[in-house]
Parts: C-alpha cells; structure tokens; sequence
C-alpha cells in the first residue's frame, strides 16, 4: 500500500502529524466516540437511528503559560464532545458532509483551536465503514459577507507587511495602488521604528513598550497616505474588508486581549498571525526581514 493511500485510511491523527508544518502544534483527540442518531438522505435511514462514529483531532496553539491544573486554561475534551452533541441537536440532516463542516467550524470558533480533522462513519449500513473526513484550518475560515445578489460569499483579505525603507519610498503611492488593484481589501502592517525606544529589562514590560513602538510607525505609515486608516480591533477590522476598505494594523489590543496570542512583539510574526486569524488570501512581505518558518499563510516577498 502507497503511503498516500496508507494516510488516506489513517486515523486523523496520523494525518495531521504527517502534514505538520515546521512549527507543529499540540494535539487533542477523540477517538471512536460512537452516538446514535438519525441521519441519512434515504427513505430506509428515516425514522430511526443508527449508529455514527466520530474521530477528531484538534491542533491547538501550544500552551506558554503555566497550566496550574487549571482545566480553564485548556481546550477540555469536553468541548469537542459538546460540539458533537449541539449539532446533532441542532436538527435532522442528510449529509455527513454537512455535519462534518458544521462541526469543524463550532471546534476553530474556540480559541485555542487552529486546525481540526473531522472524520464521521456510519457503522449500520453494511458489513463495512461509510464515511467522510475533512481538514479545516483557522486560516481557511474566512470573513462572509452578503453580496448585492444576497448570497454569502467568503473574503480572503491581503496582509501587506512593510519595513521601513519601503514606507520611506517616493514611490509609496503607487505600490499601495498596485497592492488594492489586486482586488482583495488590504491590511498593512509594519515594523519598529528606527528610533531608540526604552528597554526594560523585563519582557512583559517590553513587549508593550515594542507593540506601542510598531503602532506609532502605523501613524507614520497613514500620515504618507490617506488611504492608511490605522485600526486596533478585530471589529473595526471587519467592518472595512466588509466593505472593501484597506486599514493599517496597531496590534496591541488584539495581542494583549488574545488567549493564546504570539508572546513576542516581533512585527513579522505578528503579521503572520493576523493573516492566519483574518483567513487572509497571502502575506506580501517587503524588505530584508526574516519570516518565521511554518506559515499556513502563503507567503510572498515583493
């Protein structure tokens, strides 16, 4: 058996370990967690139930802080387990397909989850498994907005990452034009300014002092261009690419108020975590700097 088709069967787990990327994160899991129900688009599957086998795995951004034994400070098997139970709740359905991504996208709502691989089988239908398996990631969760013909449709923002030199370019202008003509609303983000900023000695301390530091350049970026309209939470973030607009990124509330938020202040990792969190399109990056490896965000230098 090709190892394809050896993962193809594979328990979800081994599939997510084998399509890690350079930065891999915790895992949880629930193995074989067996509910009755009544499920299926076939007269023979209505009015009674059969039994539905669940096989989760959970990628989780891995802890930083001390745990204490503290359950709140993790995602409780629990969860997964009550997402199940409120979908099955929820109403009668057809498609394992659709309980597959409705449970996928209730698991990525919490916080701690990045990326979940759902694997539902029916156990009554024959001598054999009838199954579907999905993987989503946090990353593929896009923004929905309701178009002019009142359908939904998902937004994949750009996050455009700018070092100093190129905010200094005279040619800024044109390259924010050639940026928002590629069609997709634009979040700029940018690094520390040149400026000496104080230093601590005490990293909690710093990370603000930095993280304040990156919003001042923010400004610096919006007064080069009107276009640049700095913004600092998740809502106001929203609010413009549902509306078609580009804003400029001051990321301390976001960072500060995030459960498992990056611990450093280092602007392109920043940047690579919002694009993650916004489901953007791509990262654009500009400038000599260094882009921490294992991006689930394509990455592209300009």
């Amino acid at each position: 058996m090709t190892t394809d088709t050896r993962l193809a069967f594979a328990h979800p787990e081994e599939r997510s370990i084998a399509s890690a990327s350079a930065d891999p994160r915790d895992r949880i899991s629930l193995r074989d967690h067996v509910v009755e129900v009544e499920i299926g688009a076939f007269q023979k599957e209505r009015g009674h139930k059969q039994r539905v086998m669940f096989n989760v795995v959970v990628e989780v951004q891995p802890v930083t802080q001390p745990l204490n034994d503290d359950v709140d400070r993790i995602l409780s098997y629990d969860r997964i387990t009550e997402a199940i139970a409120t979908e099955l709740a929820a109403e009668r359905l057809n498609l394992l397909e659709t309980l597959a991504e409705r449970l996928a996208e209730r698991i990525l709502a919490e916080p701690q989850a990045m990326r979940v691989f759902v694997r539902i089988e029916k156990l009554d239908i024959g001598p054999y498994k009838l199954g579907v398996e999905i993987v989503r990631s946090r990353a593929e969760a896009a923004l929905r907005v309701m178009g002019s013909d009142g359908e939904e449709s998902a937004v994949h923002p750009l996050v455009v990452h700018f070092d100093n030199a190129t905010i200094a370019q005279p040619d800024l202008s044109a390259r924010i034009d050639a940026l928002v003509g590629r069609g997709a609303p634009v979040i700029f983000t940018v690094g520390l300014p040149e400026f000496d900023r104080p230093v601590t000695g005490h990293r909690p301390t710093q990370r603000r002092i930095d993280l304040l530091a990156i919003e001042q350049n923010a400004w610096s970026l919006a007064a080069r261009d009107a276009r640049c309209v700095v913004v600092a939470t998740r809502t106001e973030i929203d609010w413009a690419i549902k509306r078609g607009r580009s804003v400029v990124w001051a990321p301390s509330k976001m960072v500060l108020d995030a459960v498992d938020g990056p611990k450093s202040a280092d602007p392109v990792a920043l940047a690579l975590w919002l694009a993650e969190g916004m489901a953007a399109s791509g990262i654009v990056v500009h400038g000599n700097v260094a882009v921490p490896a294992g991006s689930r965000v394509p990455v592209e230098r300009a």
